[in-house]
């Protein structure tokens, strides 16, 4: 009975029984939505990190490198040097830039400042009426008769005179000098008597000045000027002058010209002051 009791109940008791257990449910799913679901995650709090301030220093040192100067070479150093050539003329007139007053220690000249140099000295614009007055010698003369007399013979012999140096100012002070690194300057001796300063000059056509200070036989001079003058005289020169004779001769003229050339050189200053009546200050770097 009791088990029947138990299985089968009357309609209303069922009622009451489902009405309990739906406010039961809902008074669950109240509680359920006011408390907030627990977190399956722990959270640890992180500690704070102190991030350092940005360094100047890296910038600082790219300043740094870039304030210090760099290290150049030789020729650079020459190349951003102040001049090492002269802006002088012999007797206010012909060019004498390669000539050096009263400096003992200047740096060597690059192959760029042999070649400028002497573009600057042949090019010049004194050059134009002192190779006219050497063609108007020439035509006086009539040597080399081949060229004949004359406007024509005239011309012919400014031509000649004036490629004539040209091509020995570049064989015996920039093409030479380059190759074998000697200096084309003359350094003026200034002190000592008329004998010893004229000796001194004049052995400067045999002896020079290498581009690292010492002293070498002059190859550019005596050999490059040996080459101008074969040059000249089996190219453009008369045809009945294309002789080893006559490129001997003109090689000895060469020569003779630069000696006597170096040798007023050694003397101008003290020409120019005596003319000035003022003591002009060493031409240095």
């Amino acid at each position: 009975m009791n088990s029947m009791n138990y299985r089968i109940r009357s309609p209303w008791q069922f009622r009451l029984g489902t009405i309990a257990m739906l406010l039961f449910a809902a008074q669950q799913e109240q509680l359920a939505a006011q408390t907030p679901a627990p977190s399956s995650q722990i959270v640890f709090p992180l500690p704070k990190l102190a991030i350092p301030a940005q360094s100047s220093q890296p910038a600082q040192a790219d300043q740094d490198d870039k304030d210090k100067p760099k290290h150049k070479t030789p020729e650079e150093k020459a190349e951003t040097a102040a001049p090492a050539t002269s802006n002088d003329r012999l007797f206010f007139a012909l060019p004498n830039f390669l000539s050096v007053e009263g400096a003992d220690q200047i740096p060597p000249l690059t192959t760029k400042q042999k070649f400028a140099v002497v573009t600057r000295s042949s090019f010049d614009y004194i050059q134009i009426p002192w190779y006219a007055f050497l063609a108007g010698i020439s035509q006086a003369q009539n040597s080399e008769p081949g060229y004949g007399q004359g406007a024509a013979g005239y011309g012919k012999r400014f031509g000649a005179a004036a490629a004539d140096g040209t091509i020995e100012n570049y064989w015996t002070s920039a093409i030479l000098p380059s190759v074998f690194h000697q200096d084309p300057r003359f350094y003026q001796l200034g002190k000592g008597g008329f004998f010893h300063r004229t000796f001194y000059a004049m052995s400067r056509i045999v002896v020079t000045r290498t581009d690292s200070g010492g002293s070498q036989f002059n190859v550019s001079e005596i050999f490059g000027s040996a080459i101008a003058a074969g040059i000249s005289t089996y190219s453009y020169h008369p045809h009945a002058d294309k002789t080893l004779s006559n490129a001997a001769s003109v090689w000895g003229s060469q020569i003779g010209y630069d000696t006597v050339t170096i040798v007023l050189k050694e003397f101008w200053p003290d020409i120019r002051r005596k003319i000035t009546h003022k003591r002009s200050e060493p031409v240095t770097p």
